[in-house]
């Protein structure tokens, strides 16, 4: 089955948060754990889309928008409790291997982990669509950093062309 949502492609904290959109109301791929095999699928995460699961990455994208929104790290925090980064050196050099061990886990757990690596990397490039009716978020890439519209194509647009029909109604 398709991924449904309107935006693809950020980074996995975001795209996890991007599993809440609107479109003629309200939306959440993840009701569901058909849904949760989508996410899973587009994520390119190898897990088994089951009820513990799909508890455990709801749990995690609570704590994400939390972390982001409100700044409250506690959940985030217990998220994290799930796992680490297993240092090893292989022939190919230095690398970090999730260690998870309850698997139902690992899929949110990554997403926590994703986060952490944004938050150092650019904290205030994680953003929320600017137009009002919009819940998606987005890292923002742009070499100014003034990007703030999840897509120009449809958020940006309709907030200019709402912008040009209210100054030629007045």
């Amino acid at each position: 089955m398709l991924d449904p949502r309107p935006h693809l492609g950020e980074p996995l904290a975001l795209d996890l948060l991007n599993t809440r959109w609107m479109d003629n109301g309200p939306r959440d791929l993840l009701i569901d754990r058909a849904g949760l095999e989508i996410w899973l699928s587009t994520a390119g995460i190898d897990a088994t889309a089951d009820e513990r699961t799909l508890e455990a990455v709801l749990a995690a994208r609570s704590a994400v928008y939390d972390s982001v929104q409100h700044t409250d790290h506690a959940a985030l925090n217990a998220i994290l409790e799930h796992g680490r980064i297993r240092r090893q050196l292989t022939d190919a050099g230095p690398t970090g291997i999730p260690d998870v061990a309850d698997s139902a886990w690992l899929p949110g757990w990554l997403a926590a982990d994703n986060l952490l690596h944004l938050l150092e990397r650019a904290p205030d490039r994680i953003r929320q669509c600017a137009h009002p009716d919009c819940v998606l978020f987005f890292f923002d890439t742009s070499k100014n950093g003034t990007r703030r519209w999840h897509s120009m194509a449809t958020c940006g647009n309709r907030t200019k062309a709402a912008r040009h029909y209210s100054a030629r109604k007045n």
